[in-house]
């Protein structure tokens, strides 16, 4: 089977994961509400073609907090990619850093930040959740540091986990063989315990995670280490705003890719308002069921500086390890270059509000 595009590899990866492993790497909370809104937002923006313009030459390069990249793409933070390949993180940082792709690690990765950024060739970004513990926080954001990583990412949108219903039916539970490597063994019991009609992963969240934090915390981790602060999973313009009052030197716009709280609005949908009120102040990203080259030009011209995609990187780590990670991430920078050719958008500088219509009122 040729593999021509990144949904071919989701066929595969699904024939070879486990029902409830495949479960929770697909699947939303809810009634999965967000994840089907968040793909209908791309589905309905049109594209505006200019003609009769030199596009012989089309540049996708970007830089992104002094990163360079070979397009505006990246892998988003998803945690112990050891479930999906046995190499794990290694092989989606080395198969990223192949096609000129940023690799964003989770803090639950199963590789150590250390063989992560020994593998990788491209820019290496650390996400956090904020842990009780901050002196393991501040750990493993400055051990990150000296391993070369280059921001890190608070995700704020996760106080708790999301009522995911494929994971709860599952009674889903990380296999004991595979752990969060950054990470001290008794911080990560509880991921491992199973109970009916309980998914490990919410019952961790709630004894680990903070859910006293606020605004007022960011300087204490913009201390820890000399990176820049990342915020993801913000949507609207009041947070975006307090975002860049409060440090933020980037902001993610996301909705979890519909995993958090379901029938929250669409990152796409959200993404001009951000944008708006972030003023240039800072970059801005967003994901949410990025699929196709299309869909990150439909995101670039509604203000993303660059798009992180989930799954599909998973799919293919699935069904190819490195190169299969290396391969779909190309595949996408390639159909963003024929799109950009084919609308008369030669430089990422070209993409702008007017190469899109979404049925929506574009923001002054």
């Amino acid at each position: 089977m040729s593999i021509l595009c990144a949904e071919d590899y989701r066929a595969l990866a699904r024939a070879r994961l486990r029902g409830d492993v495949w479960d929770f790497l697909d699947g939303g909370s809810g009634a999965e509400l967000s994840v089907d809104a968040n793909r209908a937002a791309f589905d309905r923006a049109l594209l505006r073609p200019r003609t009769l313009v030199d596009v012989s030459r089309i540049d996708t390069t970007r830089k992104l907090l002094g990163g360079a990249l070979t397009a505006p793409l990246g892998v988003a933070p998803i945690a112990y990619h050891r479930m999906f390949h046995p190499e794990g993180e290694t092989a989606t940082a080395a198969g990223a850093g192949r096609a000129g792709a940023l690799f964003v690690a989770s803090i639950f990765a199963s590789r150590t930040v250390e063989e992560i950024a020994a593998a990788a060739t491209g820019p290496l970004w650390l996400q956090l959740y904020w842990l009780r513990r901050r002196p393991a926080l501040a750990e493993l954001a400055r051990r990150a540091q000296d391993a070369g990583f280059r921001a890190l990412v608070l995700t704020v949108d996760a106080p708790r986990i999301g009522k995911r219903l494929r994971d709860l039916r599952n009674g889903f539970v990380v296999d004991p063989d595979i752990r969060a490597a950054n990470l001290d063994p008794a911080l990560m019991t509880s991921a491992h315990e199973r109970r009916d009609g309980a998914s490990s992963i919410a019952t961790h969240a709630a004894l680990t995670f903070d859910q006293t934090v606020t605004w007022h915390d960011l300087a204490w981790l913009k201390g820890v280490t000399d990176l820049p602060v990342v915020l993801k999973g913000i949507l609207t313009a009041e947070d975006a705003a307090r975002a860049v009052e409060y440090g933020a030197d980037a902001i993610i716009v996301s909705n979890h890719g519909g995993r958090q709280l379901d029938g929250a609005v669409p990152a796409l949908r959200a993404l001009p308002e951000v944008v708006a009120a972030v003023a240039g102040r800072c970059p801005v990203l967003v994901d949410g069921c990025v699929r196709t080259g299309r869909d990150i030009f439909v995101a670039l011209a509604l203000g993303a500086e660059a798009v992180l995609v989930g799954r599909p990187a998973l799919w293919a780590l699935t069904a190819g390890g490195a190169d299969g990670v290396a391969h779909v991430m190309s595949l996408l920078a390639g159909e963003l270059e024929h799109t950009m050719a084919l609308t008369g958008r030669p430089t990422l500088a070209d993409i702008g509000r007017d190469a899109v219509l979404t049925g929506e009122r574009p923001q002054p």
